[in-house]
């Protein structure tokens, strides 16, 4: 009688325990699966595709506003990234071209310059970004973005 209880006790704790495991699989593979495809957009607005892309566009957000106050406390562009460390929030990290999935690239004159960022694939997720003194974000899916490139809403 308790070797029949036991054994009962055993098979139905074994029963719900894969059970239990099967759907946390299930559910754990499914939420993988569309956590991956479906990117969260940072902000009202955002205009990026990918976090990849919303690292790349905070990246150049971050340049264009350090520009802009260095353009006003000097009087001209800085002509370096090293130029711009602590003007508005650059910091000193920033200066490595290396931003992860894209290369950042800078072109700097006392009177204008250019940042772009160009990924390391281009493809749907990461787009390659052009700005220049005026502060706007170009975008291109296909190729290097320039000043003729879509302007990014």
């Amino acid at each position: 009688m308790i070797s029949t209880r036991i054994l009962t006790i055993c098979v139905t704790l074994a029963l719900i325990t894969g059970a239990a495991g099967i759907s946390a699989q299930d559910s754990a593979a499914g939420s993988a699966q569309t956590g991956a495809s479906t990117y969260q957009p940072k902000f009202h607005g955002d205009p990026a595709r990918s976090d990849s892309e919303a690292n790349a566009l905070a990246y150049m957000r971050v340049v264009l506003r350090a520009q802009k106050q260095f353009n006003k406390q000097y009087g001209h562009f800085a002509l370096t990234l090293n130029e711009l460390v602590h003007s508005g929030s650059f910091t000193k990290r920033m200066v490595n071209p290396d931003r992860g999935d894209y290369t950042a690239g800078f072109k700097g004159k006392k009177d204008s310059f250019i940042l772009t960022m160009t990924p390391k694939l281009l493809d749907a997720q990461h787009r390659s970004f052009y700005a220049e003194d005026d502060g706007k974000i170009h975008a291109e899916e296909s190729k290097a973005a320039d000043a003729d490139s879509p302007i990014l809403k």
